[in-house]
């Protein structure tokens, strides 16, 4: 009973003080919950800044300050709640701040006023955007884009050998004209359209021929023409213009004019001849190669040649020759094959120019000369009655006679022609209108 007793008071002592204690503790929570809700609740004060430190803490109501005469107890605010209470009034401070330095905004629940620095700014951004990305450059680094990694490195290499390829055939060009000017082609060119009568076609050819060869002065074989037409249509005058204008430009030593009745008449010594031309040839040909000029040959009446001075002139256009032989031009005048001409002229084509073909065979059989690749072949047409009234023009001029027309026409009406397909060739050309001018 009695321990019993003991046990009971013991146990109620224990209450006891388990009671006291958590009535301290409930005290000392609830003295610490009214001092937190007291702090949150405090109004906006204006801090200011004096050296390192933030004044203004004796604006806040119930703001413990630090007496240095007297001991200070132990605070019952936590440090979490101190630095809480320290960055709202930063925070309250900085903004009442730029509220009261920033012009035309008094009320801070209304949101500022953008200023016009920043419509403009937004401005040009927009416009920028519009015109499209650009890549800036920073002002403390060169302007240089960054070389792209997979550019081939063979590129330059074709761009170098593109130019060089340019300048080459731009140089070649240059080179063409300076070797043809000497020649004053254009001069002999209407010179030929002025005097010669009735072959515009026949003179086109020759041209072109000899601008192609006289562009360079490197060949690999001679240039070798061969006019062929019927009595009269102008082979022999063409002849001796060419030699005339050449003379001119190259000088008499380097032109030779060779007439078959006069340099080998028929009853002389062919072997003389032969050995003459060779001779002839041999000569020119070596003075050409020095002053780097090319030599003209015109050869006419070749109709009338015998075949060793063919066989002479066929071994002179071959290609396995000296540099000397190669740079020369060949004219060979004849009436061979003139009535293959005055055959399609009058029966098939109407030209001349469309019996190449059977003139090379027709002339092949009378030498083996004519079937030279290298020999190119320029007929000659027939003339019609127009072109012989033009004649008869020229020749009454330069022999002193007014040239009326219907004296022009009495005078045309008396020589013979061929007719064919409305048109009148003249069966001589204008051979007799010198006979005929004569006798005025």
């Amino acid at each position: 009973m009695g321990g019993t007793k003991t046990q009971c008071i013991r146990t109620t002592e224990t209450l006891f003080r388990c009671s006291l204690c958590a009535a301290l503790l409930l005290g000392r929570v609830a003295s610490l919950l009214s001092l937190q809700t007291h702090y949150l609740q405090l109004p906006d004060v204006s801090v200011t800044k004096m050296g390192d430190k933030w004044l203004g803490t004796e604006n806040i109501p119930g703001a413990m300050t630090k007496d240095p005469g007297k001991p200070q107890c132990p605070s019952m605010v936590s440090p979490e709640l101190k630095a809480m209470i320290r960055i709202k009034t930063k925070y309250q401070a900085l903004k009442k701040r730029r509220l009261e330095s920033t012009p035309g905004i008094s009320d801070p629940e209304k949101p500022p006023a953008v200023p016009n620095t920043l419509i403009k700014m937004e401005t040009l951004q927009k416009r920028r955007s519009r015109r499209g990305s650009r890549v800036l450059f920073p002002n403390t680094r060169c302007k240089v884009a960054r070389r792209d990694v997979d550019r081939s490195r063979a590129k330059p290499f074709f761009v170098l050998f593109g130019i060089i390829v340019c300048l080459q055939v731009y140089n070649a060009i240059e080179n063409l004209d300076d070797h043809v000017e000497p020649y004053d082609l254009e001069g002999l060119e209407k010179t030929l359209h002025r005097e010669v009568f009735g072959q515009q076609v026949a003179i086109g050819e020759l041209m072109g021929h000899l601008e192609d060869y006289l562009s360079t002065y490197t060949h690999s074989q001679p240039l070798a023409l061969a006019l062929h037409g019927p009595s009269g249509v102008g082979k022999s005058h063409m002849g001796r213009l060419l030699a005339r204008h050449f003379r001119s430009v190259l000088g008499d030593n380097l032109v030779v004019q060779y007439f078959t009745q006069h340099h080998c008449p028929a009853q002389g010594d062919v072997l003389h001849c032969v050995r003459d031309l060779t001779r002839r040839v041999e000569e020119v040909l070596v003075r050409a190669e020095a002053r780097e000029k090319i030599p003209v040959f015109v050869m006419d009446e070749v109709e009338l040649m015998p075949p060793a001075l063919l066989d002479v002139l066929q071994h002179l256009l071959q290609r396995n020759q000296t540099n000397e032989h190669l740079n020369v031009i060949y004219v060979l005048l004849s009436s061979l094959g003139q009535g293959d001409i005055v055959r399609h002229v009058l029966n098939i084509s109407g030209t001349a120019h469309a019996a190449r073909s059977s003139l090379r065979l027709t002339l092949a059989g009378h030498h083996p000369l004519w079937a030279e690749d290298r020999l190119d072949i320029v007929p000659m047409t027939l003339l019609e009655k127009s072109h012989v009234m033009e004649c008869l023009q020229e020749e009454m001029t330069q022999e002193g006679f007014y040239p009326d027309q219907s004296h022009v026409e009495l005078l045309a009406e008396e020589l013979s022609y061929y007719t064919a397909m409305g048109h009148q060739y003249s069966k001589n050309g204008c051979k007799q209108v010198v006979a005929r001018v004569n006798l005025l």
